[in-house]
Protein backbone atom coordinates (compact mmCIF):
# COMPACT_ATOMS: atom_id res chain seq x y z
CA UNK A 1 0.00 0.00 0.00
CA UNK A 2 1.51 3.29 -1.07
CA UNK A 3 1.75 6.12 1.43
CA UNK A 4 -0.30 9.23 0.79
CA UNK A 5 1.51 12.12 -0.81
CA UNK A 6 2.92 14.58 1.71
CA UNK A 7 1.34 18.01 1.80
CA UNK A 8 3.95 20.70 1.09
CA UNK A 9 4.71 23.05 3.95
CA UNK A 10 3.03 26.48 3.77
CA UNK A 11 5.14 29.62 4.06
CA UNK A 12 6.29 30.47 7.57
CA UNK A 13 3.99 32.89 9.35
CA UNK A 14 6.04 32.98 12.55
CA UNK A 15 9.63 34.16 12.73
CA UNK A 16 10.14 32.44 16.10
CA UNK A 17 8.19 30.57 18.76
CA UNK A 18 9.09 29.13 22.15
CA UNK A 19 7.52 27.66 25.27
CA UNK A 20 8.48 28.99 28.66
CA UNK A 21 10.45 26.86 31.11
CA UNK A 22 7.52 24.89 32.55
CA UNK A 23 5.46 24.81 29.32
CA UNK A 24 2.63 26.93 30.76
CA UNK A 25 3.08 29.75 28.23
CA UNK A 26 3.81 30.14 24.52
CA UNK A 27 5.65 33.10 22.97
CA UNK A 28 5.65 33.86 19.24
CA UNK A 29 7.54 36.46 17.22
CA UNK A 30 6.34 37.98 13.95
CA UNK A 31 7.31 40.74 11.54
CA UNK A 32 5.22 43.19 13.58
CA UNK A 33 6.16 42.23 17.15
CA UNK A 34 5.49 39.41 19.58
CA UNK A 35 2.62 37.76 21.49
CA UNK A 36 2.34 35.72 24.68
CA UNK A 37 -0.31 33.05 25.28
CA UNK A 38 -1.41 31.10 28.33
CA UNK A 39 -1.57 27.31 27.98
CA UNK A 40 -3.94 26.59 30.87
CA UNK A 41 -6.85 25.32 28.78
CA UNK A 42 -7.38 23.02 25.82
CA UNK A 43 -10.46 24.69 24.36
CA UNK A 44 -9.44 28.31 24.93
CA UNK A 45 -6.19 29.99 23.96
CA UNK A 46 -5.77 33.15 26.01
CA UNK A 47 -3.52 35.89 24.66
CA UNK A 48 -2.05 37.59 27.71
CA UNK A 49 0.11 40.18 25.97
CA UNK A 50 0.84 41.63 22.54
CA UNK A 51 3.53 44.13 21.61
CA UNK A 52 4.05 45.84 18.26
CA UNK A 53 6.79 48.19 19.43
CA UNK A 54 9.66 46.05 18.13
CA UNK A 55 9.29 44.70 14.55
CA UNK A 56 10.93 41.63 13.06
CA UNK A 57 11.34 39.76 16.35
CA UNK A 58 13.34 36.55 15.97
CA UNK A 59 13.95 35.70 19.64
CA UNK A 60 11.37 36.02 22.42
CA UNK A 61 11.79 34.19 25.74
CA UNK A 62 9.61 34.49 28.85
CA UNK A 63 10.77 33.70 32.40
CA UNK A 64 8.27 31.12 33.63
CA UNK A 65 4.87 32.87 34.10
CA UNK A 66 6.37 36.15 35.27
CA UNK A 67 6.31 39.52 33.50
CA UNK A 68 9.96 39.31 32.43
CA UNK A 69 10.45 38.79 28.70
CA UNK A 70 13.62 38.95 26.59
CA UNK A 71 13.38 40.10 22.97
CA UNK A 72 15.82 40.33 20.04
CA UNK A 73 14.89 41.74 16.64
CA UNK A 74 16.43 41.66 13.18
CA UNK A 75 16.59 45.45 13.33
CA UNK A 76 19.22 45.17 16.11
CA UNK A 77 20.40 41.55 16.09
CA UNK A 78 23.32 42.28 18.42
CA UNK A 79 21.14 43.80 21.14
CA UNK A 80 19.18 41.99 23.84
CA UNK A 81 16.22 43.84 25.34
CA UNK A 82 14.74 42.82 28.70
CA UNK A 83 11.20 44.03 29.42
CA UNK A 84 8.64 44.05 32.21
CA UNK A 85 5.77 43.61 29.79
CA UNK A 86 2.99 44.15 32.35
CA UNK A 87 4.29 47.62 33.17
CA UNK A 88 5.40 48.28 29.61
CA UNK A 89 8.90 49.22 30.75
CA UNK A 90 12.37 48.23 29.63
CA UNK A 91 14.45 46.75 32.42
CA UNK A 92 17.74 46.90 30.53
CA UNK A 93 19.48 46.12 27.26
CA UNK A 94 22.85 44.67 26.35
CA UNK A 95 24.80 44.79 23.10
CA UNK A 96 27.28 42.15 21.94
CA UNK A 97 30.07 41.82 19.41
CA UNK A 98 28.07 39.69 16.96
CA UNK A 99 24.52 38.55 16.30
CA UNK A 100 22.60 36.89 19.13
CA UNK A 101 21.63 33.34 18.14
CA UNK A 102 19.76 32.12 21.23
CA UNK A 103 18.86 33.05 24.80
CA UNK A 104 18.13 30.75 27.74
CA UNK A 105 16.66 31.65 31.15
CA UNK A 106 16.13 30.22 34.60
CA UNK A 107 15.48 31.89 37.96
CA UNK A 108 19.17 32.55 38.51
CA UNK A 109 20.91 32.86 35.15
CA UNK A 110 20.37 34.44 31.74
CA UNK A 111 22.54 32.95 28.98
CA UNK A 112 23.23 34.63 25.64
CA UNK A 113 24.73 32.46 22.92
CA UNK A 114 26.70 33.90 20.00
CA UNK A 115 28.38 31.90 17.26
CA UNK A 116 31.74 31.64 19.03
CA UNK A 117 31.08 32.82 22.59
CA UNK A 118 28.57 32.51 25.44
CA UNK A 119 27.68 35.20 28.00
CA UNK A 120 26.28 34.31 31.43
CA UNK A 121 24.37 36.99 33.38
CA UNK A 122 23.01 37.05 36.89
CA UNK A 123 19.28 37.47 36.38
CA UNK A 124 18.88 39.36 39.69
CA UNK A 125 20.69 42.47 38.44
CA UNK A 126 21.69 41.43 34.88
CA UNK A 127 25.35 41.69 35.84
CA UNK A 128 27.66 39.85 33.46
CA UNK A 129 29.27 37.02 35.43
CA UNK A 130 31.22 35.08 32.83
CA UNK A 131 32.10 35.02 29.16
CA UNK A 132 33.02 31.68 27.62
CA UNK A 133 35.24 32.64 24.71
CA UNK A 134 36.42 30.74 21.65
CA UNK A 135 33.70 28.12 21.71
CA UNK A 136 33.53 25.87 18.62
CA UNK A 137 31.58 27.50 15.76
CA UNK A 138 27.92 27.20 16.69
CA UNK A 139 25.97 28.68 13.80
CA UNK A 140 22.56 27.70 15.16
CA UNK A 141 23.14 28.90 18.72
CA UNK A 142 22.56 25.42 20.08
CA UNK A 143 22.66 25.34 23.89
CA UNK A 144 20.53 24.22 26.82
CA UNK A 145 20.17 25.61 30.34
CA UNK A 146 18.65 23.66 33.21
CA UNK A 147 15.49 25.36 34.46
CA UNK A 148 16.33 24.26 38.02
CA UNK A 149 18.49 27.05 39.47
CA UNK A 150 20.00 24.73 42.10
CA UNK A 151 21.39 22.60 39.23
CA UNK A 152 22.04 25.48 36.88
CA UNK A 153 23.96 23.52 34.25
CA UNK A 154 24.64 24.79 30.76
CA UNK A 155 25.26 22.44 27.82
CA UNK A 156 26.63 23.43 24.42
CA UNK A 157 28.60 21.80 21.57
CA UNK A 158 32.18 21.04 22.51
CA UNK A 159 33.15 20.39 18.89
CA UNK A 160 32.01 21.49 15.46
CA UNK A 161 32.86 18.15 13.85
CA UNK A 162 31.82 15.58 16.47
CA UNK A 163 28.97 15.17 18.94
CA UNK A 164 30.89 16.20 22.03
CA UNK A 165 28.88 18.03 24.69
CA UNK A 166 30.51 20.62 26.93
CA UNK A 167 28.83 20.78 30.35
CA UNK A 168 29.30 23.98 32.35
CA UNK A 169 28.21 24.70 35.93
CA UNK A 170 26.34 28.01 35.86
CA UNK A 171 26.49 28.35 39.65
CA UNK A 172 30.20 27.80 40.28
CA UNK A 173 31.05 29.16 36.80
CA UNK A 174 33.36 26.21 36.11
CA UNK A 175 33.50 23.48 33.49
CA UNK A 176 31.85 20.32 34.79
CA UNK A 177 32.77 17.72 32.16
CA UNK A 178 32.64 16.80 28.49
CA UNK A 179 30.39 14.03 27.16
CA UNK A 180 31.21 12.14 23.93
CA UNK A 181 27.56 11.80 22.98
CA UNK A 182 27.55 11.18 19.21
CA UNK A 183 29.88 10.62 16.28
CA UNK A 184 28.47 13.52 14.23
CA UNK A 185 27.82 17.16 15.15
CA UNK A 186 25.05 17.93 17.63
CA UNK A 187 21.61 19.11 16.54
CA UNK A 188 19.57 19.16 19.78
CA UNK A 189 20.12 19.41 23.54
CA UNK A 190 17.69 19.54 26.45
CA UNK A 191 17.70 19.10 30.23
CA UNK A 192 14.94 17.58 32.30
CA UNK A 193 13.20 19.79 34.87
CA UNK A 194 15.54 18.91 37.74
CA UNK A 195 18.75 19.21 35.74
CA UNK A 196 19.68 15.59 36.50
CA UNK A 197 19.34 14.32 32.91
CA UNK A 198 20.47 15.64 29.52
CA UNK A 199 19.15 14.42 26.17
CA UNK A 200 20.95 14.91 22.86
CA UNK A 201 20.63 14.17 19.16
CA UNK A 202 23.09 14.55 16.30
CA UNK A 203 22.58 16.02 12.85
CA UNK A 204 21.72 12.55 11.55
CA UNK A 205 18.74 12.50 13.88
CA UNK A 206 18.49 8.72 14.05
CA UNK A 207 19.55 8.14 17.66
CA UNK A 208 18.64 10.08 20.81
CA UNK A 209 20.68 9.54 23.96
CA UNK A 210 20.04 10.50 27.58
CA UNK A 211 22.89 11.09 30.04
CA UNK A 212 23.10 11.53 33.79
CA UNK A 213 24.15 14.96 35.05
CA UNK A 214 26.75 15.88 36.16
CA UNK A 215 28.43 12.50 35.70
CA UNK A 216 27.70 12.09 31.99
CA UNK A 217 26.89 8.37 32.07
CA UNK A 218 24.58 7.12 29.30
CA UNK A 219 21.21 6.13 30.74
CA UNK A 220 19.01 5.60 27.68
CA UNK A 221 19.33 5.27 23.95
CA UNK A 222 16.32 5.64 21.68
CA UNK A 223 16.17 5.07 17.94
CA UNK A 224 13.99 7.58 16.12
CA UNK A 225 14.41 5.79 12.80
CA UNK A 226 16.91 4.06 10.54
CA UNK A 227 15.67 4.69 7.00
CA UNK A 228 16.56 8.35 6.60
CA UNK A 229 18.43 11.18 8.24
CA UNK A 230 16.31 14.00 9.64
CA UNK A 231 16.79 17.43 11.19
CA UNK A 232 15.68 17.32 14.82
CA UNK A 233 13.86 20.58 15.47
CA UNK A 234 12.62 19.97 19.00
CA UNK A 235 13.69 17.78 21.91
CA UNK A 236 11.94 18.10 25.27
CA UNK A 237 11.27 16.18 28.49
CA UNK A 238 7.95 16.10 30.28
CA UNK A 239 8.02 17.95 33.61
CA UNK A 240 8.00 14.64 35.52
CA UNK A 241 10.88 13.30 33.35
CA UNK A 242 8.89 10.20 32.39
CA UNK A 243 8.69 11.06 28.69
CA UNK A 244 10.96 12.53 26.03
CA UNK A 245 9.56 14.03 22.84
CA UNK A 246 11.40 14.57 19.55
CA UNK A 247 10.11 16.31 16.43
CA UNK A 248 11.86 16.91 13.13
CA UNK A 249 11.36 18.11 9.57
CA UNK A 250 9.37 14.94 8.87
CA UNK A 251 5.67 14.42 9.54
CA UNK A 252 6.22 12.14 12.56
CA UNK A 253 6.65 13.19 16.21
CA UNK A 254 8.12 10.53 18.50
CA UNK A 255 7.54 10.22 22.25
CA UNK A 256 9.79 7.90 24.26
CA UNK A 257 9.15 6.60 27.75
CA UNK A 258 12.04 6.64 30.20
CA UNK A 259 11.78 3.51 32.25
CA UNK A 260 14.00 0.62 33.26
CA UNK A 261 12.00 -2.50 32.48
CA UNK A 262 14.33 -4.63 34.55
CA UNK A 263 13.65 -2.51 37.63
CA UNK A 264 9.88 -3.07 37.52
CA UNK A 265 9.85 -6.77 36.68
CA UNK A 266 9.67 -9.38 39.46
CA UNK A 267 12.43 -11.93 39.82
CA UNK A 268 12.04 -14.49 37.05
CA UNK A 269 11.72 -18.16 38.01
CA UNK A 270 14.72 -20.35 37.19
CA UNK A 271 13.49 -21.43 33.75
CA UNK A 272 15.52 -22.20 30.64
CA UNK A 273 14.23 -19.09 28.83
CA UNK A 274 14.99 -16.91 31.84
CA UNK A 275 18.49 -18.32 32.06
CA UNK A 276 19.15 -17.69 28.36
CA UNK A 277 17.78 -14.15 28.67
CA UNK A 278 20.24 -13.35 31.43
CA UNK A 279 23.08 -14.90 29.44
CA UNK A 280 22.19 -12.80 26.40
CA UNK A 281 22.03 -9.60 28.50
CA UNK A 282 25.41 -10.35 30.06
CA UNK A 283 26.92 -11.03 26.64
CA UNK A 284 26.16 -7.50 25.48
CA UNK A 285 28.72 -6.21 27.97
CA UNK A 286 31.48 -7.84 25.91
CA UNK A 287 30.31 -6.65 22.49
CA UNK A 288 31.45 -3.46 20.73
CA UNK A 289 29.54 -0.38 21.82
CA UNK A 290 27.78 -0.05 18.45
CA UNK A 291 26.45 -3.62 18.57
CA UNK A 292 25.53 -3.52 22.26
CA UNK A 293 23.72 -0.22 21.78
CA UNK A 294 21.63 -1.60 18.94
CA UNK A 295 20.48 -4.42 21.21
CA UNK A 296 19.46 -2.10 24.01
CA UNK A 297 17.66 0.58 22.05
CA UNK A 298 14.00 1.28 22.72
CA UNK A 299 11.54 2.48 20.11
CA UNK A 300 8.90 5.16 20.39
CA UNK A 301 6.25 4.73 23.07
CA UNK A 302 3.82 7.07 21.30
CA UNK A 303 3.72 8.92 17.97
CA UNK A 304 1.92 11.70 16.15
CA UNK A 305 1.66 12.06 12.39
CA UNK A 306 1.40 15.70 11.35
CA UNK A 307 -0.54 16.78 8.29
CA UNK A 308 2.52 18.40 6.72
CA UNK A 309 6.25 17.84 6.71
CA UNK A 310 9.20 20.08 6.08
CA UNK A 311 8.03 23.02 8.19
CA UNK A 312 9.64 24.08 11.43
CA UNK A 313 7.92 23.03 14.64
CA UNK A 314 8.49 22.77 18.38
CA UNK A 315 6.86 20.42 20.87
CA UNK A 316 6.09 20.40 24.57
CA UNK A 317 4.80 17.76 26.97
CA UNK A 318 2.55 19.37 29.53
CA UNK A 319 -0.28 18.65 31.95
CA UNK A 320 -3.33 20.73 31.07
CA UNK A 321 -6.55 20.32 33.01
CA UNK A 322 -4.99 17.40 34.90
CA UNK A 323 -4.29 15.32 31.79
CA UNK A 324 -1.04 14.77 29.84
CA UNK A 325 -0.94 16.66 26.54
CA UNK A 326 1.41 16.98 23.62
CA UNK A 327 1.64 20.50 22.19
CA UNK A 328 2.95 21.10 18.66
CA UNK A 329 3.49 24.67 17.44
CA UNK A 330 4.21 25.05 13.72
CA UNK A 331 5.77 27.87 11.73
CA UNK A 332 2.56 28.40 9.75
CA UNK A 333 1.00 29.85 12.92
CA UNK A 334 -0.90 26.98 14.52
CA UNK A 335 -0.90 25.24 17.90
CA UNK A 336 -2.12 21.63 17.90
CA UNK A 337 -3.00 19.89 21.15
CA UNK A 338 -2.99 16.10 21.43
CA UNK A 339 -3.91 13.69 24.20
CA UNK A 340 -1.14 11.35 25.33
CA UNK A 341 -2.04 7.99 26.80
CA UNK A 342 0.56 7.54 29.59
CA UNK A 343 -0.25 3.84 30.04
CA UNK A 344 -0.52 2.42 26.54
CA UNK A 345 1.02 5.08 24.30
CA UNK A 346 0.29 4.53 20.63
CA UNK A 347 -1.05 7.18 18.26
CA UNK A 348 -1.88 10.43 20.07
CA UNK A 349 -5.34 11.93 19.56
CA UNK A 350 -5.63 15.42 18.09
CA UNK A 351 -8.28 17.27 20.11
CA UNK A 352 -7.77 20.95 19.27
CA UNK A 353 -6.13 23.21 16.71
CA UNK A 354 -5.65 26.91 17.49
CA UNK A 355 -4.69 29.74 15.17
CA UNK A 356 -1.98 31.93 16.70
CA UNK A 357 -2.40 34.81 14.26
CA UNK A 358 -6.16 35.02 13.94
CA UNK A 359 -8.65 37.16 15.78
CA UNK A 360 -8.45 34.94 18.81
CA UNK A 361 -11.02 32.42 17.63
CA UNK A 362 -10.00 28.81 17.79
CA UNK A 363 -10.06 26.38 14.89
CA UNK A 364 -11.90 23.12 15.43
CA UNK A 365 -10.30 19.92 14.26
CA UNK A 366 -12.61 19.29 11.32
CA UNK A 367 -10.65 16.22 10.27
CA UNK A 368 -11.88 14.37 13.35
CA UNK A 369 -15.40 14.50 11.93
CA UNK A 370 -14.24 12.43 8.97
CA UNK A 371 -12.47 9.78 11.00
CA UNK A 372 -14.14 6.53 12.13
CA UNK A 373 -15.02 6.15 15.82
CA UNK A 374 -11.98 5.63 17.98
CA UNK A 375 -11.60 2.57 20.21
CA UNK A 376 -12.42 2.94 23.89
CA UNK A 377 -8.82 3.52 24.92
CA UNK A 378 -7.51 5.93 27.51
CA UNK A 379 -6.70 8.48 24.81
CA UNK A 380 -10.18 8.25 23.32
CA UNK A 381 -11.79 8.58 26.72
CA UNK A 382 -9.89 11.62 27.90
CA UNK A 383 -10.57 13.35 24.59
CA UNK A 384 -14.19 13.71 25.68
CA UNK A 385 -13.51 14.87 29.23
CA UNK A 386 -14.91 18.11 30.58
CA UNK A 387 -13.03 21.19 29.47
CA UNK A 388 -13.61 23.24 32.62
CA UNK A 389 -10.34 25.10 33.20
CA UNK A 390 -8.31 24.11 36.21
CA UNK A 391 -5.56 26.01 37.90
CA UNK A 392 -1.94 25.12 37.40
CA UNK A 393 -0.42 22.66 39.86
CA UNK A 394 3.13 23.96 39.50
CA UNK A 395 4.37 24.98 42.99
CA UNK A 396 5.07 28.64 43.44
CA UNK A 397 3.45 29.75 40.20
CA UNK A 398 -0.01 30.86 39.25
CA UNK A 399 -1.06 30.47 35.65
CA UNK A 400 0.06 33.65 33.94
CA UNK A 401 0.07 35.52 37.22
CA UNK A 402 2.59 37.92 35.75
CA UNK A 403 0.08 39.05 33.16
CA UNK A 404 -3.15 38.92 35.14
CA UNK A 405 -2.25 39.52 38.77
CA UNK A 406 1.31 40.79 38.71
CA UNK A 407 3.22 37.79 39.97
CA UNK A 408 6.03 38.20 42.47
CA UNK A 409 8.28 35.17 42.18
CA UNK A 410 8.42 33.50 45.64
CA UNK A 411 11.72 34.08 47.41
CA UNK A 412 12.28 30.38 48.08
CA UNK A 413 11.97 29.73 44.34
CA UNK A 414 14.83 32.08 43.56
CA UNK A 415 18.51 32.18 44.28
CA UNK A 416 19.80 34.50 47.01
CA UNK A 417 18.56 38.02 46.37
CA UNK A 418 15.50 37.28 44.23
CA UNK A 419 14.34 39.64 41.55
CA UNK A 420 10.86 40.89 42.39
CA UNK A 421 9.31 41.86 39.13
CA UNK A 422 6.65 43.99 40.81
CA UNK A 423 9.06 46.00 42.96
CA UNK A 424 10.63 48.79 40.94
CA UNK A 425 12.78 49.87 43.88
CA UNK A 426 14.59 46.54 43.87
CA UNK A 427 14.68 45.97 40.12
CA UNK A 428 14.08 49.35 38.47
CA UNK A 429 13.46 49.65 34.74
CA UNK A 430 16.58 51.27 33.31
CA UNK A 431 17.81 51.87 29.79
CA UNK A 432 21.38 50.69 30.35
CA UNK A 433 22.54 47.76 32.43
CA UNK A 434 24.52 48.38 35.58
CA UNK A 435 28.29 48.33 35.27
CA UNK A 436 30.62 48.50 32.30
CA UNK A 437 30.34 50.55 29.17
CA UNK A 438 26.87 51.72 28.14
CA UNK A 439 25.01 48.96 26.34
CA UNK A 440 28.10 46.75 26.00
CA UNK A 441 28.69 43.33 27.51
CA UNK A 442 32.08 43.12 29.15
CA UNK A 443 34.29 40.09 28.93
CA UNK A 444 35.37 38.46 32.15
Amino acid sequence: MEAAAEVPAPPAALSCFSYNQDCTSLAIGTTTGYRLFSLSSVEQLDQVHESNEIPDVYIVERLFSSSLVVVVSHAKPQQMNVYHFKKGTEICNYSYSSNILSIRLNRQRLVVCLEESIYIHNIKDMKLLKTILDTPPNTTGLCALSINHTNSYLAYPGSATSGEIALYDGNSLKTACTIPAHDGPLAALTFNSTGSKLASASEKGTVIRVFSIPGGQKLYEFRRGMKRYVNISSLVFSMDSQFLCASSNTETVHIFKLEHLTDSRPEEPPTWSGYMGKMFQAATNYLPAQVSGMMNQDRAFATVRLNVSGQRNICALSTIQKLPRLLVTTSDGHLCIYNLDPQDGGECVLIKKHSLLGSGKMEENKENDLQPPLPQSYAATVARQSTVPSTSTMPGYSEDGGALRGEVIPEHEFATGPVCLDDENEFPPIILCRGGQPGKAKRS
